[in-house]
């Protein structure tokens, strides 16, 4: 396996310095994440699960009638959605009207509602979960919430600002090509195996998981 310095200089061959400096991405400050409401993570789970297999600025284009049509995405309101709720949202024009991912809504809530019971706030729960096992992170999220495994999952901490890596073809390609593993890592050894490639990196570099992840995207052909 490549040192962290060395996968930055091949980088850095295919786009230049600067070029590749400028596309990098940082994560928020751990007290922005903390801070954060928690319906704020209910509407971005709620964004990244319509937009999966589907036009991305349609349902960005739509966003304000999905907030409306789930009421800010209130925690206790969305758990809360009864057989009523669900059949006016299917029919709701406002919205993508596809009915697993309207539930979806309603079972996230209440896989937030835990959290916020048990760690006072979503935010503080994940601005407090340790970096090191990030896949440990996905892997709740793909348990416990719905419909929020693969890349589904990861675009949401992206996005929540928190330090994170993606799981792209051209990631999984760079960390095929330095041995950490064969093959798109879905076993619980692969996903170590990952863990424990980032973190050295991020001991060797100083840099955040999603530094790194956007430097190993941009250093494969």
């Amino acid at each position: 396996m490549r040192t962290f310095d060395e996968i930055f200089e091949l980088a850095v061959a295919r786009k230049g310095h600067d070029a590749l400096e400028a596309e990098l991405q940082f994560p928020k400050p751990r007290d922005e994440i903390a801070a954060t409401p928690d319906d704020r993570f209910l509407s971005l789970m709620t964004k990244c699960i319509f937009q999966s297999g589907f036009n991305w600025k349609v349902v960005e284009a739509m966003w304000p009638g999905f907030e409306a049509a789930f009421d800010g995405f209130d925690i206790s309101r969305c758990a809360m959605l009864h057989d009523e709720d669900f059949e006016r949202l299917v029919s709701d024009t406002r919205i993508v009207r596809h009915g697993p991912k309207i539930r979806a809504v309603q079972e996230n809530a209440a896989f937030l509602s835990s959290i916020i019971e048990e760690h006072g706030s979503a935010g503080a729960f994940f601005a407090g979960w340790p970096v090191e096992n990030y896949i440990g992170l996905l892997d709740l999220l793909q348990k416990k919430g719905s419909r929020l495994g693969g890349n589904t999952g990861q675009y949401f901490l992206r996005f929540a600002g928190l330090e994170s890596f993606i799981l792209s073809g051209s990631v999984v390609n760079r960390l095929i090509a330095e041995g950490v593993v064969a093959k798109a890592p879905t076993s619980a050894n692969d996903k170590a195996a990952v863990q424990a490639a980032f973190n050295a990196w991020r001991a060797q570099s100083g840099r955040s998981l999603t530094e790194i992840s956007r430097v190993l995207a941009m250093s494969i052909d």
